[in-house]
């Protein structure tokens, strides 16, 4: 029985989980806002399966006010290195890699649609997948401020965080233990971001 109780001891505890957890959420979807390189969508469904399974009360507001503020900080933060470009003779790495990730179809496609509904492309564009990038080069090439663009940015990411919340409950629901239903959000998550490329292959080349 001692040694049972040592090694719940050594367990930690919900206060302990979120005290790290929350910092790792905001700084992973953080850095996937700037650098493309981490799942962003499958971190925040992940996260409210895992707050689904806590006692502790606002687990589920924490992980969406941490989600949506970690993207528009790190949205803000591209935009604002971006727009440095834009004013620079010369341009920018930061504005050539958001070059590099907006190909000319979707940055048209992006410019026609901000000058028709304005704000309202931003809060699309982070739940389209692919989208956010190329609406916001389209922003940048028009000379927005940052001020105007964060207005659009704000429910955009609010959006965004709920959606992929809304995914992860959805996943927890199906599943009494916490690491089942993460996997199921995580392959949901990825499911949605490889959808609109899976069909766009699929259909072939639009026809001029």
């Amino acid at each position: 029985m001692s040694w049972l109780g040592d090694a719940a001891v050594t367990i930690p505890t919900e206060p302990t989980q979120q005290a790290f957890g929350y910092p790792s959420l905001f700084l992973l979807v953080l850095i996937g806002a700037l650098v493309p390189v981490v799942p962003t969508g499958a971190l925040v469904s992940s996260a409210a399966v895992v707050a689904m399974h806590q006692t502790l009360p606002f687990a589920m507001l924490m992980v969406f006010a941490t989600a949506s503020l970690a993207a528009f900080c790190g949205d803000m933060a591209l935009y604002w290195l971006g727009r440095r470009g834009v004013g620079s003779k010369n341009g920018s790495r930061w504005l050539a890699a958001i070059r590099s990730r907006a190909p000319e179809d979707r940055l048209e496609q992006a410019q026609g649609k901000l000058a028709e509904h304005d704000v309202a492309v931003l809060v699309l564009s982070r739940l389209v997948p692919a989208g956010r990038i190329p609406v916001m080069l389209a922003c940048l090439l028009a000379e927005w401020p940052l001020r105007r663009f964060a207005r659009g940015n704000l429910p955009a990411c609010l959006a965004w965080a709920a959606t992929y919340q809304l995914i992860g409950v959805l996943s927890g629901a199906l599943f009494d233990e916490p690491w089942e239903g993460v996997a199921a959000a995580i392959a949901l998550t990825v499911l949605v971001s490889a959808a609109p490329g899976v069909w766009r292959r699929i259909r072939g080349p639009e026809k001029a």
